[in-house]
């Protein structure tokens, strides 16, 4: 297997083995971010922890985009006063530069605790929110994550910081204007084991499971089935869910684990993502 190129912007997670790519697969069109030729996905055992990295690396600036690391590091102190206290997740926070992820007349809010337009009538999360999400997703274990399927690409933000906390990442969007956006803003970082997929969330990635975690950028009334048969037994489930408070509907992050003897949900706090869809777009 060839040793897949460096590149001056990559994020590099010491101790890391590289991870084999995926090749397309039929009805949904898969992009690998590594310029080393595709192979067929196996089907490994689950690993719902691995070792972690030993250190970690920041990934060399591009002038063109100014020098944000101190308004970053703001960025990931106001996190942490707002209760998240995984030091893994603070890490990759640190590292991703989230004015990469919008446009450039966005850039001097891209490190408030806001969301942001990208385009389509979807959003950039707020940092805080992806930070939360992560950290109940990691149930703030050490080392990486194994295998990892998100729903909901976007403009690829919360994939970068997803590929440095888990072994391997899956990221889906049905929509092909953000699919290729978040190509174009990914591609220059040389994510190995991160890889792209143009499909319908809401059916999840059969192909690569089981997960050892699932996370949804988007909200529906319910969990799909497909995606908690595609959990690994040990796996963790992440996804914003509209539920009845009083007598209105309010979305809330909700976490499942899914256990031997079956699945085992808690509610977490309220949160405001676009809705979950089906189908291309």
């Amino acid at each position: 297997m060839k040793q897949r190129p460096s590149f001056p912007a990559q994020l590099e997670r010491a101790g890391d083995r590289p991870v084999p790519a995926v090749k397309a697969v039929t009805k949904v069109q898969a992009l690998d971010l590594a310029p080393a030729a595709a192979s067929k996905l196996g089907r490994p055992a689950p690993v719902v922890g691995a070792r972690a990295p030993a250190r970690t690396v920041v990934p060399a600036r591009t002038p063109a985009h100014g020098d944000f690391a101190a308004v970053r590091t703001n960025m990931v102190a106001k996190i942490a006063a707002q209760g998240v206290v995984d030091a893994t997740v603070l890490a990759a926070m640190s590292q991703v530069e989230r004015h990469r992820f919008v446009d450039s007349a966005l850039h001097a809010q891209a490190y408030e605790d806001t969301s942001l337009p990208i385009g389509l009538g979807q959003t950039i999360s707020k940092p805080g929110v992806v930070a939360r999400m992560l950290e109940l997703l990691r149930k703030q274990r050490p080392g990486l994550l194994g295998r990892v399927l998100e729903i909901g690409t976007g403009c690829g933000y919360q994939a970068a910081v997803l590929s440095l906390l888990a072994s391997e990442v899956y990221s889906m969007e049905r929509l092909r204007g953000l699919h290729d956006r978040a190509r174009e803003n990914l591609r220059p970082l040389r994510l190995a084991n991160l890889h792209l997929l143009f499909g319908d969330g809401m059916a999840g990635f059969a192909k690569g499971a089981p997960y050892a975690g699932i996370i949804a950028a988007a909200g529906g009334e319910a969990v799909p089935q497909a995606w908690t048969d595609q959990l690994a037994v040990g796996g963790r489930l992440v996804a914003p869910v509209a539920m009845a408070v009083g007598a209105h509907t309010q979305q809330v992050l909700v976490v499942i684990d899914k256990t031997a003897r079956g699945l085992r949900q808690s509610v977490h706090e309220a949160v405001h993502f676009v809705p979950l869809k089906s189908g291309l777009a």
